[in-house]
């Protein structure tokens, strides 16, 4: 076997642009993966995450979006593929499809069935990544969740995780809480082999950034990937003043898009690119819904306060 892929950088996760009859757009879709391609310096795209919406998408289009993507920049970029099931024999065969498709490495959602009380049984948690790393010799990114919301995992669970499934060599880290953030990333830093802590927590990324983490995986790369690679580098080169500069623009958007009710992050993030003239539409699937006027005048300034595009005016 080759040498195990690593994930890190900045890896944004793509947007799944549809059509007025709700179809999948994949000449949109397309559209938005070159101009992200086109931001020099990030190091892998995901697919099939949150922000594709790959809660209503039939396993049929998820293999076609893993293809269109592979197709479209596959040949420049690797491929995070998400794999999104309760039942782990059907993760297991998503990644078994993934990797036959060409995906480069998997992040792995947990499974519904956690939220009746699996934070109790670290076991099966392990057993489902063992399950479907019967299926693939792919690297494996596990999704952390809040722990509050019962989908979450402990940091002993993580290390558990990381040293039983080899092919776990990096943690989506969604926590949501500041001291177990820094908890996990100290903690897999130390436990002897190679494990990535990619942040997602980008409504307060410098901070994540500078506890230690090894990049970053956020929806909000769709948007504003070039922001994240110059933060990214910032806070590499230790330039305190660069990176709190960026992290003033990066605010005045992921403020919004973060805002309440955070089910509509990945809504806000497809107006945004309607906004920048990037895409055409903006329709999102049941039970997600269009924003209102105030909600878009809100997106509007944000980009225009960040500094995302001259051409806006501030007639909002």
């Amino acid at each position: 076997m080759s040498e195990r892929y690593i994930p890190g950088g900045v890896i944004p996760a793509v947007l799944m642009p549809f059509d007025f009859e709700l179809r999948i757009d994949e000449t949109a879709y397309r559209s938005h993966l070159r101009d992200i391609r086109s931001v020099g310096s990030i190091s892998a795209l995901t697919v099939n995450g949150h922000s594709s919406e790959i809660h209503a998408l039939s396993l049929d289009e998820q293999r076609r979006i893993l293809y269109i993507s592979l197709d479209e920049v596959g040949d420049d970029l690797p491929i995070v593929c998400g794999i999104y099931a309760d039942g782990s024999q059907r993760a297991a065969e998503l990644a078994k499809q993934a990797e036959s498709a060409g995906a480069t490495c998997l992040l792995i959602f947990p499974s519904s069935v956690f939220l009746f009380g699996a934070q109790s049984r670290t076991e099966m948690v392990i057993n489902h990544y063992s399950v479907i790393a019967e299926k693939t010799d792919l690297s494996m990114i596990a999704f952390n969740y809040p722990l509050a919301g019962g989908l979450g995992y402990a940091t002993e669970t993580l290390v558990q995780l990381t040293e039983a499934i080899p092919q776990v060599v990096a943690i989506k880290d969604l926590c949501n809480n500041p001291v177990q953030h820094e908890m996990n990333i100290r903690t897999l830093h130390n436990i002897g082999r190679s494990s990535s802590i990619l942040t997602t927590h980008s409504a307060w990324l410098m901070s994540s950034l500078v506890m230690g983490a090894d990049g970053l995986l956020s929806g909000a790369g769709s948007v504003i990937a070039d922001l994240q690679v110059l933060l990214w580098k910032a806070v590499q080169n230790k330039d305190l003043a660069e990176a709190q500069a960026l992290n003033d623009r990066i605010w005045s958007i992921t403020n919004v898009f973060y805002a309440d009710p955070f089910v509509d992050c990945h809504n806000r993030m497809k107006e945004a690119l309607v906004i920048l003239g990037r895409q055409k539409n903006a329709y999102v699937r049941p039970p997600l819904m269009k924003l209102g006027d105030k909600e878009l005048s809100r997106i509007k300034e944000g980009l225009i306060k960040s500094g995302i595009s001259e051409k806006l005016t501030k007639n909002v």
